[in-house]
């Protein structure tokens, strides 16, 4: 494991860092973790199709990544989502995963997984079950090749479709995420849920969030999820059930095809409530909420030292300014997103 560090390494026997409790006594025990804001697809309602990226001085390396994330661990935090851009692009990033593998063998982290659009699983899916991932999310939108071409201006979907069956090959659960955009996919949305569930794959749809210009006004995207489940729920008996993966979806059980079925609604059902999560960017920006502006520094308190006492004290003073919940809002006079940066450089 050769991103190992000698600070890197939990040692369960010895007084840990306190747990991270925010100001409305959360505890924080989820980190989102965006390793690259570099993607293969320019998806309509994430990116511009010609996006500015970051400068690759400016992104912490694979073993600043580690040591990151490590300090989180030592925090109490027990799940670990890998996320982008498109995390499979980033150049070694197996050497990441392996080294962070080593907190699920000492007990520390309860889960590794990743967000992934699927591009890149034909290659990685094995290895990605070798270092004892045992789910991940893939974003698909639509199982129309032409309109996949459309959504996500670059892709293909037979190679998502292949890195899908090579992730279940591999042993990999997989659910899908699908953002529900209007007058695109709404009507596929139905078909999804049976195709998804007939793989024995669970399925989320979202609402689209006002992250970044992309060259689209997210008015002509916005979908309200009530509606969707209306119209899904003519189709299917929808039970709700008392299911959490530790992120926000409500979950309902579909009891047509036996499957779950999760909503993630920003817009219309604030889901901050229950917050467990924090994310932070390529760059070592710690945001405490998606929808705030609000965020700290790591990657200074991080390179200042060898040790971990100054990234643990930036970590305990961000988490004192973690909100109640975020503003989104899509604003219908002004069409501006609710915030400048977009979801690729906070990771999704």
């Amino acid at each position: 494991m050769g991103l190992t560090t000698p600070n890197s390494e939990i040692d369960l026997t010895r007084p840990q860092p306190r747990a991270l409790i925010d100001p409305f006594m959360r505890t924080i025990t989820y980190l989102r973790v965006s390793v690259t804001d570099r993607c293969d697809f320019r998806c309509v309602y994430c990116m511009s199709e010609h996006m500015s990226f970051l400068p690759k001085a400016d992104l912490l390396s694979l073993e600043e990544l580690d040591r990151l994330c490590s300090a989180f661990v030592a925090k109490g935090v027990n799940k670990l989502r890998l996320t982008g851009g498109e995390p499979l692009v980033r150049r070694g990033i197996m050497t990441l995963v392996e080294s962070l593998s080593r907190h699920l063998t000492s007990g520390a982290l309860k889960e590794l997984t990743l967000t992934t659009n699927g591009s890149q699983l034909t290659k990685y899916a094995a290895e990605l079950k070798g270092h004892g991932v045992e789910r991940i999310n893939v974003s698909l939108d639509t199982l129309d090749a032409d309109k996949f071409r459309a959504i996500t201006r670059w892709g293909d979907l037979s190679k998502v479709m292949a890195g899908i069956d090579a992730a279940q090959a591999a042993g990999l659960k997989v659910k899908i995420n699908a953002v529900a955009l209007k007058g695109v996919n709404e009507d596929e949305l139905a078909g999804m849920v049976e195709w998804a569930h007939g793989r024995g794959m669970d399925m989320t749809i979202i609402e689209v969030m006002p992250l970044g210009e992309t060259g689209e006004d997210r008015i002509d995207q916005y979908l309200p999820l009530s509606m969707v489940r209306a119209r899904l729920a003519e189709r299917f008996t929808l039970d709700d059930i008392d299911y959490q993966t530790g992120g926000p979806a409500r979950y309902m059980r579909v009891k047509e095809t036996g499957g779950r079925l999760g909503f993630i609604t920003p817009m219309t059902h604030n889901f901050c409530e229950s917050c467990n999560r924090v994310r932070i960017t390529c760059t070592g920006t710690l945001y405490m909420c998606l929808g705030q502006e609000d965020a700290a520094d790591l990657r200074a308190p991080l390179r200042a030292s060898e040790g971990d006492d100054l990234i643990h004290a930036a970590i305990d003073d961000a988490i004192t300014r973690k909100p109640k919940g975020h503003d989104f809002v899509i604003d219908r006079r002004a069409h501006r997103p609710a915030l400048s940066r977009h979801m690729s450089v906070t990771g999704g």
